[in-house]
């Protein structure tokens, strides 16, 4: 199958196709205004915690930590940190493997973060009295993080 994929390709790129490959889930070949879906190579198991009370920007740089790397691996990595974000992506991360064992996965000890989101949410605005009868408005911010095993 490898090798009539790569020729597809190959012949994809011969004639100016555009190719979209989605790590571990589909592989597309777009010609002019068909759509040739090559192979489907493994299916992914998702998990979603959404309205976390957390900027992304503070959660982001953990995401960035563990994406690419097996689950496993990731959960131990996050064990070490400290920081509410660190925890969250921990707690995601391993809501998304116990999906997939749900699901009856075939190797659920192998699972490999495929992708791996933090997105901003919507942001509460509250005031703070200022001096001389003022305010100042500040925001607090609210994140959705999703992560796709496979």
């Amino acid at each position: 199958m490898e090798r009539g994929l790569s020729v597809l390709l190959q012949r994809c790129f011969e004639v100016n196709a555009h190719i979209w490959i989605k790590p571990a889930v589909w592989v597309f070949a777009f010609v002019g205004m068909t759509v040739v879906v090559v192979n489907r190579i493994m299916a992914t198991y998702t998990a979603k915690h959404r309205f976390v009370q957390m900027s992304a920007r503070k959660i982001r740089p953990f995401a960035d930590l563990v994406r690419g790397k097996f689950a496993d691996e990731a959960l131990e990595l996050l064990a070490c940190y400290p920081n509410r974000g660190a925890r969250f992506i921990e707690k995601v991360i391993h809501s998304a493997v116990e999906n997939a064992k749900d699901q009856r996965a075939p190797r659920p000890d192998e699972l490999e973060i495929v992708e791996i989101r933090v997105d901003c949410g919507p942001m509460a605005k509250r005031f703070r009295p200022m001096s001389r009868g003022s305010s100042s408005i500040y925001l607090k911010r609210m994140s959705h993080i999703t992560v796709e095993v496979g």
